[in-house]
């Protein structure tokens, strides 16, 4: 392989012929090198200035020509080992191509939640005609921690669901005034807390929100109240949270996302009083990775005409 041509690596994701065709178009000079597995590829990555798809600590050593790698998840928490965050080499994820179905998921968990949904289905699993007085979304506050693309999505859902909506984000943003009807600081978390009948975790996992939500803040939630988390498990304590649910602090959560993936079996949320479990699943469409390829694509364009690229990561932040 010519070191002086500019190749493009891709492994994990197998574009089909259409996308080849994108690839191709975005960088019409560029070898577009497609690999079954990491083995393959880190067999050549001496060659490589682009690579999609992660790149472990020991082939990183040896890819001298690397200038640019993108991640196809959206958190890519994976690749910000100390050995690649140290290097000038830029990354950008796939942040934005679950939006809509992490956003369906909270949505489906909220109302499942609220009807008490598990009572009907073990009514039916009895062949039990159970019929009872439920809950609506109609005018209830959703509180979304994270106002990214995925909480802004949701933020346009709950809307439609008649329910007010309040924020947290770590900056304001002006794009938020017609979806959320309130942004709170960070320093105002626990007025937050106490004002949402659902409380949705869609940030990502950073120093910063790492344990961010203990005692104090459950405690702080009303008693009425959800606690939904989709995007990385870890920014609740394990130990708080349980504490909460087994001790009525709050009426419920659905945990999508979890500190130790997969769940063990004998992890205590299997059965914890109220709680709808999921395997972080919640985006797995086929509508995601053809997100991710197409912010890869345009990405590629930015590239090869020297832009600014989209979804660059703050390698020191995290996100």
């Amino acid at each position: 392989m010519a070191t002086s041509q500019r190749n493009v690596f891709i492994w994990g994701q197998k574009p089909d012929e259409e996308q080849m065709v994108q690839l191709r178009r975005a960088a019409p000079e560029a070898r577009i090198c497609v690999f079954d597995n990491r083995a393959e590829m880190e067999a050549q990555i001496e060659e490589a200035e682009i690579i999609a798809g992660n790149v472990r600590p020991e082939a990183l050593a040896r890819a001298t020509r690397l200038r640019w790698v993108h991640s196809w998840a959206a958190g890519p928490d994976a690749q910000l080992y100390p050995e690649f965050v140290a290097s000038p080499v830029l990354l950008t994820s796939s942040k934005g191509n679950g939006a809509i179905p992490l956003a369906e998921h909270a949505i489906m968990l909220m109302l499942m939640l609220n009807r008490d949904a598990l009572r009907w289905l073990r009514a039916q699993s009895e062949q039990r005609w159970d019929r009872f007085n439920h809950g609506e979304l109609t005018g209830l506050t959703c509180g979304i921690i994270g106002l990214g693309n995925a909480g802004l999505d949701l933020a346009a859902k709950a809307k439609a669901f008649h329910m007010r909506v309040i924020g947290i984000r770590r900056t304001t943003i002006a794009t938020t005034s017609d979806l959320v009807d309130e942004l709170y600081p960070h320093e105002r978390l626990h007025d937050f807390l106490a004002a949402s009948d659902f409380v949705v975790v869609t940030a990502p996992l950073t120093p910063q929100t790492v344990g961010m939500l203990g005692e104090a803040e459950f405690r702080s939630m009303k008693r009425s109240a959800y606690y939904i988390c989709f995007s990385r498990g870890g920014i609740a304590d394990d130990a708080a949270l349980l504490r909460a649910l087994n001790e009525g602090w709050i009426a419920g959560a659905g945990l999508d996302a979890h500190s130790e993936e997969p769940l063990p079996p004998d992890s205590p949320f299997w059965t914890a009083p109220n709680t709808i479990v999921t395997p972080h699943n919640g985006a797995t469409t086929p509508l995601t990775p053809r997100r991710g390829f197409d912010i890869f694509v345009e990405n590629l364009e930015r590239y090869i005409s020297g832009q600014p690229l989209n979804n660059l990561v703050d390698k020191q932040a995290g996100y």
